[in-house]
């Protein structure tokens, strides 16, 4: 078949064109830009330019929305508008797909109906939206469909909290091979005029204009007990040795309790934390000779293990061992006095939060600054602060923050090294239910 000069009806800005040189030097592409930046249309555009360059035979290529009648609004008459001066197209109006003339073709899918997509592969995606999809629609669904014939993806959207989408972006961020990131604000690209820009913030609140105009992942999230400014700043300090190697070595172990949970094991010696071990799929037995190791090589001053479900047999099982670990339990009643908090774990997390915005040191590990800034917390009616459980936060299809809930757990008690034992030990300061821990001895 004999090749055509084709001329697409579009006309690209200067950063449509500089994500589509970026596009051409790596697999995935996480686009964060404004709203009305023209995303969707870039988007359609590289799946149409890729399906006719594509050589082999069956050229599979997808749009993702988040929903199958979204997906039809948005993009399917784009879709047919640019393809309609390629001769030879044929359209399927019930399946939403067109066949390009080489025989690849291009379908849109609803993120709401992943089954649709199931069994067969990509050789490239767009995945529009994806701060309103699932996790597993990507890690379970479309991931493995790029693996048959190493697949490309791009990601775009406009923040809306902390989610898959943020996730994808920090991760190209932090230099994962073969990804990238672009994020465009209002004031960066040519889409909009500087009197259409001021209109809108003008009827906009200010969470709608850092969400929408500054594309800002922490604006949606207003109840989120870690900003993710405070998160990333941390993440950036680094404190000389000589500020914390006089304060006590704490080790957090939060025990993973089932399916993708994790097993982390975090270090924190005063404002610096060090990196984290994770690990997964651990029998118990398994999970105990991690812990031994790391407190036979650190030789922390105290170890806390959240002994909920497995982390109780983890527990007993150290100690049979000879160390001194200290179980603590989520769900138990919280010891400092105010703020007043719901259980254990909601007070760790608050005491954790001040320690980050108080100068403590973060590793920059893939994933933290999301789990740290996932959780959302509420007030009761009767003034109590509480913080959203794991289950709430999967049954909104984030992740377990179990890197993040290691760190918490080194904030337990406050631990005071005990110099005249010479021997790593500690006073932890927990006996009694009355005993203020937080006040001064």
């Amino acid at each position: 078949m004999s090749e055509a000069l084709v001329t697409l009806p579009f006309a690209p800005r200067a950063h449509q064109r500089a994500a589509h040189s970026l596009l051409l030097t790596v697999r995935f592409l996480v686009l964060v830009w404004h709203r009305r930046a023209g995303k969707t249309v870039f988007a359609i555009v590289e799946l149409i330019l890729a399906g006719l360059r594509f050589k082999q035979k069956r050229g599979r290529f997808g749009y993702v929305a988040p929903l199958l009648k979204q997906a039809k609004l948005v993009a399917w008459t784009y879709l047919k508008d640019f393809t309609r001066v390629i001769p030879g197209c044929t359209y399927n109006e019930t399946e939403l797909e067109v066949v390009l003339p080489n025989g690849a073709s291009i379908r849109l899918y609803g993120a709401d109906n992943p089954d649709a997509m199931r069994g067969g592969y990509f050789d490239g995606v767009v995945m529009d939206e994806v701060a309103d999809m699932k996790p597993m629609v990507w890690g379970e669904i479309v991931r493995p469909m790029l693996a048959d014939r190493s697949g490309w993806a791009i990601f775009i959207g406009t923040p809306k909290g902390i989610n898959l989408f943020s996730q994808l972006y920090y991760a190209a961020l932090e230099g994962l091979e073969g990804w990238a990131a672009d994020l465009k604000r209002a004031n960066e690209t040519d889409a909009l005029s500087e009197q259409e820009i001021a209109d809108m913030r003008a009827t906009m609140s200010p969470s709608q204009q850092a969400q929408e105009l500054d594309c800002d992942f922490a604006a949606a999230v207003e109840n989120t007990l870690l900003p993710l400014p405070a998160v990333l700043d941390s993440q950036k300090r680094h404190a000389p040795e000589d500020l914390f190697s006089g304060a006590a070595k704490i080790l957090g172990v939060d025990v993973a309790r089932y399916g993708d949970d994790r097993t982390v094991l975090f270090p924190r010696q005063g404002r610096m934390a060090f990196q984290p071990k994770t690990f997964r799929q651990l029998s118990l037995m398994e999970t105990v000779g991690q812990v031994a190791m790391s407190i036979e090589k650190w030789k922390p001053d105290a170890v806390f293990v959240d002994q909920t479900g497995l982390g109780a047999g983890v527990v007993d099982r150290l100690r049979e061992l000879g160390h001194e670990v200290q179980g603590v339990d989520f769900g138990s009643r919280a010891l400092r006095p105010t703020p007043r908090l719901k259980n254990r774990r909601a007070e760790m997390w608050w005491t954790m939060a001040e320690w980050v915005k108080d100068g403590g040191c973060l590793p920059r590990v893939a994933g933290l600054a999301e789990e740290l800034t996932a959780p959302t917390y509420r007030v009761d009616s009767n003034q109590v602060i509480q913080l959203e459980s794991k289950d709430d936060m999967k049954a909104r299809g984030l992740p377990s923050p179990d890197i993040a809930d290691a760190l918490a757990l080194t904030f337990a008690a406050p631990v005071t090294k005990s110099a005249s034992l010479g021997l790593g030990a500690a006073v932890l300061m927990t006996a009694r239910t009355d005993f203020d821990p937080y006040e001064e001895h």
